[in-house]
This record gives C-alpha cells, structure tokens and sequence, in this order.
C-alpha cells in the first residue's frame, strides 16, 4: 500500500511539473508578441482575429465577447487593418456567435465587405488553424482578454501565422479565477495539438482573406 501511495504522490508531482513548465513555455516564448493598442503599427496583417466566446440567448454579445469586439473595431478604425476575422461557434441553428459578432461590427461603423466569418471556430486551436489552412492568413493581430493571448497567439504562431496579441480592455471579471484556472488546463491541451496538429472539426474549400468576404456569409 504504501508504495501505492507513493507510486501516485510521484505520478501527481511530475504531471504538476508538467502543467507548470508547459504553461511557462508557452507564455514566455510568445510574451514579447503582446502588445498594447497604442502599440500597434499599421502593417500587412491580413486579418484582425476576434475569438468568439458567448452570446447571451437572445443573440447580444456577451461582456467578454463585447470586450474584445469594441478593441478589434478601434483597431480597424485606426487603420492598423482593414480586414476582420471573425470566428466563433456556429455549430447549430439555435447558437450564432458569428452573425451576432458581424451585426455587432456593422452597427458600429465596420464595413460589411471588410468582415470574413468563419462559422466553425469552435476552439481557439480550430480558429488558428483554420485560419492557416482555409483563410490562407500569414499575419495577423489577434484579439482577446489577456489571460487567453497566449495560448491564442502560440496556437498561431504554430500554424505559420506571425501574430501579435492586442488585449481586449475589460473590467474585472467576477469569474476571471476560474477563467485563469481553466487556462491552465486548456495551454497544456493545445501544446500537445500543436504538437501533433489534428484536422479541425470542418476543413472545408479555401476562401481568400483579400478577396469576397460575402462567401461566408450565410444565405
């Protein structure tokens, strides 16, 4: 029994070594890729990346997602992009991250023909991903509350896509220990999907990011 005990003491202290140096490799190897606002040059990105992450069930975004809406439509404003991804869950008639995120964009200024949709970002990984393979994007500014950059930005980077990470400004969130904790958990999988970089749920026909952005919209 004891050496039972010690067998799993041992076997939890080395997966609680793994978590931390996986986390820590992950921030620290893209830290220099978060930027401020302020700090972003206007500059050959393709596209301005906005992660879903919720809509209220009457179809208005979340605080979070609204967050990171407001920052990514002051970028395109300032003229540091002119084209916007936006990519969220889409996954069912009855849930709509990406037109609520669109019709968000639009009502506050942004071109319709400057905004892309990618109905099946249903990951931070699959949006990257499929950002690589089906949008074609090289470069890009990423956008998200700080927490997420990392992992956001290192899922990039990962897919062949040069990015700098630009926070959404927020107010405290009530939740943010549990959205830190779940972090945690959520860098160490992705590491190991970008290690081994699994086919997203949808692939689908390449869209140019510089050329008709009403392909993805829906019918």
């Amino acid at each position: 029994m004891k050496k039972i005990i010690k067998g799993i003491v041992i076997l939890f202290l080395i997966c609680v070594i793994l978590v931390v140096s996986i986390n820590l490799y992950v921030c620290l190897s893209i830290d220099k890729s978060i930027i401020t606002e302020a700090e972003v040059v206007a500059d050959d990105y393709d596209a301005i990346i906005v992660l879903g992450c919720g809509v209220t069930p009457d179809g208005v975004p979340t605080r979070m997602l609204k967050d990171r809406l407001d920052t990514a439509i002051r970028l395109y404003k300032d003229g540091k992009c002119d084209t916007i991804l936006m990519s969220g869950d889409h996954g069912t008639d009855g849930y709509d991250e990406v037109n609520c995120m669109f019709n968000y964009a639009i009502e506050h200024g942004v071109a319709s023909e400057d905004v892309f949709l990618d109905h099946a970002g249903f990951s931070t990984y699959e949006t990257m991903i499929r950002a690589s393979k089906i949008f074609g994007i090289k470069k890009a500014i990423i956008v998200t509350q700080e927490y997420h950059l990392y992992r956001a930005v290192y899922n990039a980077n990962s897919m062949g896509i040069e990015a700098v990470g630009v926070k959404a400004e927020s107010d405290p969130f009530v939740e943010q220990p549990y959205y830190s904790l779940r972090e945690y958990g959520a860098r160490v999988k992705d590491f190991f999907f970008d290690l081994f970089k699994p086919n997203p749920t949808y692939l689908g026909d390449s869209i140019d990011i510089h050329g008709d952005s009403s392909v993805t919209f829906d019918e």
